[in-house]
C-alpha cells in the first residue's frame, strides 16, 4: 500500500511539473488575429485628451494600435509569456518606422517604448508559435500598409475636416480598398458628439491575410460619425 501511495504521489508532482507547460501551450493557441489601428484626432479629441510623442506630431494618418490574437467565441489570451519581455534591440532596425506609424499619444509624452512593450506583452507574446518579437513588429507595419484606410476613405470623398458622414458610407469605403468589412469603433468628444475612432480588420494567424471577421468585438456607433481633423 505504501509504494502504491508513493507512486500516485509521483505521478501527481509529475502532471503538477507539466501543468504551466500546458497552459502555456494552449494559451498560444489562437484563430485569428484583430488588427487595429485609431485616428489620432479621436484620440485626441475627447475629455480624455492626448500628448503628443517626444519625437513630434504624428502625421494626419491612422496610426497602428496593435495586432492582437483572438479566439473565435470573441474570447482572447493574453499575456501568455512572462518569459519573453519586450527587448527593444530586438526591434532597433524598425525604431524609425515605428515612431512613425505605431506612435503613442498617452499622457505624459512618451517615446513608444513603454506602448510597445504593453503591446508585445500583452498581445505578441500569444502569437509567438507564428511570430517571433520581430517578426510581431515587422508583421504589422507591413499590415498598415497593405490596408492604407486613409487613401481607401478620402477616394470615396470621406474627408478628416470635421465633417459628419454616414456609418455605412465609411464602412462600405473601407470595404471596398481593403477587400473586406471592417468593424469600426466610435468614441465621444468634448460634446458628446460620435467620432471614428478605431478600425478593426481581421488577418489570418499568420498575420499575412486580410480575412472575414469570424467575430466582431462589442460596441456600436451612431448612424453618423464625425471624422476630426488633426
Amino acid at each position: 500500500m505504501e509504494s502504491k501511495s508513493k507512486g500516485s504521489i509521483l505521478i501527481k508532482f509529475f502532471l503538477l511539473l507539466q501543468l504551466p507547460i500546458l497552459c502555456l501551450s494552449q494559451q498560444q493557441d489562437f484563430d485569428f488575429f484583430y488588427f487595429v489601428q485609431q485616428w489620432p484626432g479621436s484620440f485626441c479629441d475627447s475629455q480624455k485628451s492626448c500628448c503628443y510623442p517626444t519625437s513630434g506630431k504624428p502625421a494626419a494618418d491612422f496610426s497602428i494600435h496593435g495586432l492582437w490574437p483572438n479566439y473565435k467565441d470573441g474570447t482572447y489570451p493574453s499575456n501568455c509569456n512572462p518569459n519573453s519581455p519586450f527587448d527593444q534591440s530586438q526591434i532597433s532596425d524598425l525604431k524609425n518606422s515605428l515612431l512613425k506609424n505605431w506612435p503613442t499619444l498617452a499622457c505624459p509624452s512618451g517615446n513608444g517604448i513603454q506602448f510597445w512593450t504593453h503591446e508585445w506583452e500583452k498581445h505578441g507574446t500569444c502569437s509567438e508559435s507564428s511570430l517571433k518579437q520581430h517578426d510581431y513588429f515587422e508583421t504589422t507595419l507591413n499590415l498598415k500598409q497593405k490596408s492604407n484606410l486613409l487613401d481607401a476613405l478620402t477616394s470615396a470623398g470621406i474627408q478628416a475636416d470635421g465633417g459628419s458622414y454616414s456609418l455605412s458610407s465609411i464602412k462600405g469605403a473601407i470595404e471596398k480598398g481593403v477587400g473586406f468589412a471592417p468593424f469600426i469603433e466610435c468614441n465621444v468628444d468634448s460634446s458628446r458628439n460620435s467620432q471614428l475612432y478605431q478600425v478593426y480588420l481581421c488577418v489570418d494567424t499568420s498575420g499575412s491575410n486580410f480575412i472575414d471577421c469570424p467575430v466582431f468585438p462589442n460596441g456600436k456607433c451612431g448612424s453618423n460619425v464625425e471624422f476630426p481633423s488633426f
